[in-house]
């Protein structure tokens, strides 16, 4: 990618978002920061305590991009991902996915989003480089 290419790569972004998907908690909380930094105003994290004291761990993910929200939640060892389409911020309807179909939903709508915003581009860029 080239500073007079302002196009994402599909398969490298996706690439980029299934790197640490061999450990779920890696994934997850990889995944959070990631779209925390590309897309902040669209991006809500819910972080809890697993203890009194324990280190607060990502249980949930939600973005909305254009008329999508794409949310992935977690709980142990498993995740779940979800799509729903968006009108007005209300959802109209929702189905659960397949992790690798939801990240090439999320990928789509991410490098969509990016030739909308040059902030976005600009983040997703620095996300692929790192």
């Amino acid at each position: 990618m080239t500073p007079d290419d302002p196009a994402i790569d599909l398969d490298l972004l996706a690439a980029s978002l299934r790197a640490d998907s061999s450990d779920v908690s890696v994934f997850v909380e990889s995944l959070a920061a990631k779209l925390e930094e590309a897309v902040p105003a669209r991006t809500r994290v819910d972080r809890r305590r697993s203890g009194m004291f324990g280190p607060k761990a990502v249980r949930g993910v939600s973005v909305d991009l254009g008329d999508r929200r794409l949310e992935l939640r977690t709980d142990g060892g498993s995740v779940q991902t979800r799509c729903a389409r968006l009108s007005g911020g209300i959802v109209l309807k929702s189905d659960e996915l397949e992790t690798q179909a939801w990240l090439g939903t999320l990928s789509e709508a991410l490098a969509a989003e990016a030739s909308r915003s040059e902030a976005t581009r600009k983040a997703l860029e620095r996300m692929l480089i790192e």
